[in-house]
């Protein structure tokens, strides 16, 4: 009987697939993991009045305040300071910090109890307070 032809291939072993994958899988998972928690956010204490002053003393060293008005959920702060209004608000787990003029700050509309402010480069859903003892008394 003549010898049969046929092409043997190289069989690849199941288990030796798994035994290159299954490592690298817990890898992957294991650095997913670590992504997932570094994205998770501490919690930030509401803003008082001491801790708004230290703030925005912070980002605004030459700006004397003269008033400060509190959200009324810790979450932002507006001030007075001369010609200027100062912008202070909850971003993640931080506070961010910007300045308009103050004429601008006064005459922002307040819609639903909210202060609608304009500010550049801030979300529109970041610069709507809800301002105790807002708006001010005519000067």
């Amino acid at each position: 009987m003549p010898e049969s032809r046929c092409w043997r291939t190289a069989a690849i072993s199941i288990p030796a697939i798994l035994t290159g994958l299954i490592p690298s899988g817990i890898a992957v998972l294991v650095l997913v993991g670590l992504a997932a928690l570094a994205r998770l956010a501490r919690p930030t204490p509401p803003l008082d009045e001491a801790v708004a002053r230290s703030l925005l003393g912070d980002d605004f060293p030459e700006a004397p305040i003269d008033r400060i008005w509190l959200a009324g959920d810790g979450s932002a702060a507006l001030a007075r300071s001369g010609a200027r209004a100062l912008y202070l608000f909850r971003l993640g787990d931080a506070w961010v910090a910007r300045d308009l003029a103050w004429t601008d700050a006064a005459d922002a509309p307040v819609r639903d109890g909210r202060l609608h402010l304009r500010l550049a480069g801030v979300s529109p859903r970041l610069a709507r307070p809800v301002l105790a003892g807002w708006p001010p008394e005519p000067a």
